[in-house]
């Protein structure tokens, strides 16, 4: 910010030097221009009324006195011709050659005709420019008297002026640049500090307070309001993390207990009443369950932690083995195909809360004698460039062979609570949620698709934690169906 408000300063007094100074150049060049021309047209005016004077008196030795006389103050050329062009004094002295030209010029010419006006021109003789001016002797053009003058001098006092206009710019925007600094880390100082204390808040450190005494009047508002704010969030966090962690003691006994109540009622209920407890006891399960997930989903609210690399063929491999047994007992394969695809970017935990809700509703969903599959697939973007190092993703499919669900029903799938028509008993709506918002915490997404069984493939899709290899071509998938081509399984477990 400090920068963008020193360019701002410095371009804005630039623009208004610019405006100030290049006219007052080009005004006070005009203004020498135009002085040097006027105090020729003057000493021509004065030394052809001399001439007049000297002419008619037939004093010529005096006119040649005073045409050296005025050159020699003027520093340039005078000459004097009569009405023939004939050369009557000139200092300095001039060859036969060179009278013939004085006599040619344009100007002397004009003046030898009587105009009234004179003729100025600006030649360059030697390498030193010089400005010509000729005036007509007498009202009966008895002659012309042309002097011509260096304008080196006036050249080089035009050239000061510019320079001095520019160590004087320079100079103010020196001063600029000293008091939009200041000026600008002045008022940048609070909103740097501002912006530390959001990336502070954001990486969950709440308790963090701005000063206020520095800056504009409207950054200190806006510090006033920024502690304002991280102080509510940090009481609700605060407030968040008692009722999570008072909920999850003060719910689990009294869930517990009556679960235990309901089972010691077993043998003292009648055997038609039975059914209704059985359904109570499922209910009673369910709700525990439930109350798991809403207390997850508040930790998961309320965790900062960043996403860091896991092994997942390892996760997958360990969750295979602890799911197994439950798969068989309910007559269920459960088979994994782990291909070798590296570490993922996800929470710490996630990927074992991620697979339990998407194994535990593929069981459930899953007929006997079926197979539910968990895959890992590789999925590297297409490019062409040998050195493009974009990053590639892991798929994690879970794929069963239940009834699968319609387009509809997977897009409501991940609403809380939500349950597709038909399910079966036991579930809670949450576990789907769960896992929707376990993907995103670490970069990830979660999509259901139609199997080709005709049940249903989670995709889980995770952002891996090494760089895609410089291959060229197509790897991975083909770009334009958008889908990725499945890798090789390197080791296949299957249940019995």
């Amino acid at each position: 910010m400090t920068r963008r408000l020193l360019l701002s300063y410095l371009s804005l007094a630039a623009l208004v030097l610019l405006g100030l100074e290049i006219p007052l150049g080009f005004v006070y060049s005009r203004a020498e221009r135009e002085r040097i021309v006027n105090a020729a047209n003057n000493e021509a005016d004065a030394v052809a009324a001399f001439a007049e004077l000297s002419v008619a008196a037939g004093r010529g030795d005096e006119l040649v006195e005073r045409a050296e006389h005025c050159a020699e103050r003027i520093g340039g050329q005078v000459v004097v011709l009569d009405a023939d062009g004939t050369v009557l004094a000139a200092s300095p002295a001039l060859s036969a050659e060179q009278q013939r030209t004085v006599a040619a010029r344009p100007e002397v010419a004009a003046a030898l005709r009587g105009r009234p006006t004179t003729s100025v021109r600006a030649s360059t003789t030697g390498g030193v420019r010089y400005l010509s001016v000729a005036a007509p002797v007498g009202h009966r053009a008895q002659g012309a008297v042309r002097i011509t003058l260096p304008t080196d001098a006036v050249h080089d006092r035009v050239n000061r002026v510019w320079l001095l206009l520019a160590v004087v710019g320079l100079a103010v925007l020196t001063g600029v640049v000293a008091v939009a600094f200041a000026f600008a880390r002045w008022a940048g100082r609070p909103i740097r500090r501002l912006e530390e204390a959001a990336h502070r808040l954001a990486d969950g450190n709440p308790s963090t307070c701005v000063p206020i005494t520095s800056g504009p009047p409207e950054v200190r508002s806006l510090a006033a309001a920024f502690n304002r704010t991280a102080a509510r969030l940090e009481h609700l966090l605060a407030s968040q993390r008692a009722f999570a962690g008072e909920a999850s003691h003060q719910l689990k006994t009294p869930l517990a207990a009556l679960r235990l109540r309901l089972e010691n009622l077993e043998p003292a209920v009648a055997r038609r009443a039975r059914p209704g407890l059985t359904a109570a006891v499922t209910e009673t399960d369910r709700l525990a369950r439930m109350v798991e997930g809403l207390l997850a989903m508040a930790r998961l609210e309320e965790d900062t932690t960043l996403p860091g690399p896991v092994d997942v063929g390892e996760v997958c491999a360990e969750r295979h083995r602890a799911w197994q047994p439950l798969f068989a007992r309910e007559d269920v394969s459960l088979v994994l195909f782990a291909g070798s695809v590296g570490p993922v970017l996800a929470l710490p935990g996630a990927v074992e809360q991620i697979l339990d809700n998407l194994l535990s509703n593929a069981l459930r969903a899953s007929p006997a004698d079926s197979t539910v599959t968990m895959e890992l697939r590789l999925v590297v973007p297409f490019r062409r460039p040998l050195r493009d190092s974009r990053p590639c993703w892991v798929d994690l499919h879970v794929t069963d062979e239940g009834p699968g669900m319609t387009a509809e029903q997977r897009a409501r799938a991940f609403d809380r609570f939500w349950r597709a028509p038909g399910a079966p008993k036991g579930g809670t709506g949450l576990g789907l949620s769960l896992v929707q918002r376990l993907a995103h915490a670490g970069g990830g997404e979660v999509t259901l698709r139609p199997a080709a069984t005709g049940g249903l493939d989670a995709v889980v899709r995770f952002p891996s934690a090494e760089a895609a290899p410089s291959i060229p071509g197509p790897v991975g998938g083909d770009p334009r169906a958008g889908r990725p081509a499945p890798q090789p399984p390197i080791s296949t477990s299957s249940t019995t």
